[in-house]
C-alpha cells in the first residue's frame, strides 16, 4: 500500500515503473491522493496520428495512468476491471492534462472519473473505469 502521506517525489519514483506511461508517452504525477490525482505529459510529434491529432491510445494512457494513482493511493493493490472513454474535441494547446476522482471508494470496488483538458481549458475526454482491489481480513 502506498501512505496516502506519501511525499510527491516518492509517488513518481514509484509510479516511474510504469514505464509505458512514464517513458514511452511522458506521462507525469502533478498530484496524488487518496481517490484523487492529478497527471500530465507535453504533447509532442510521438503523440500524434496520421491526421495531426493527439492519438486517442496516447489519451487513454494518460487517464489509465491518473487512474492507477487515485486507485492506489492509501488503498490495497487495485487494478483496472472496466474503462470507457469518450472523446470530445481535438486537442489545439501544447499539454494534456487528466484529472481523477473516486465517485465511490468501497472495500473491494472503486468507481472514478478521469476528466482530460488540454493545456487552454478545452475538454478533450471523459474516461470512467471501476477497480478491483482485493481486501485482506
Amino acid at each position: 500500500m502506498i501512505d496516502e502521506s506519501c511525499p510527491i517525489e516518492e509517488v513518481r519514483k514509484l509510479f516511474a515503473g510504469d514505464r509505458f506511461a512514464t517513458e514511452a508517452c511522458g506521462c507525469r504525477v502533478v498530484e496524488a491522493a487518496r481517490g484523487h490525482a492529478v497527471c500530465e505529459f507535453d504533447i509532442t510529434d510521438t503523440h500524434l496520428n496520421a491526421m495531426g491529432n493527439v492519438m486517442g491510445g496516447a489519451i487513454f494512457t494518460l487517464a489509465d495512468f491518473a487512474l492507477a494513482v487515485a486507485f492506489n493511493i492509501g488503498e490495497e493493490h487495485t487494478m483496472g476491471v472496466s474503462n470507457s472513454i469518450q472523446f470530445f474535441n481535438a486537442t489545439r494547446g501544447s499539454k494534456l492534462i487528466a484529472t481523477c476522482h473516486a465517485e465511490k471508494n468501497g472495500r473491494n470496488l472503486v468507481f472514478c472519473t478521469c476528466d482530460i483538458v488540454d493545456d487552454l481549458g478545452i475538454p478533450i475526454a471523459k474516461m470512467t473505469a471501476t477497480g478491483f482491489r482485493r481486501s485482506h481480513s
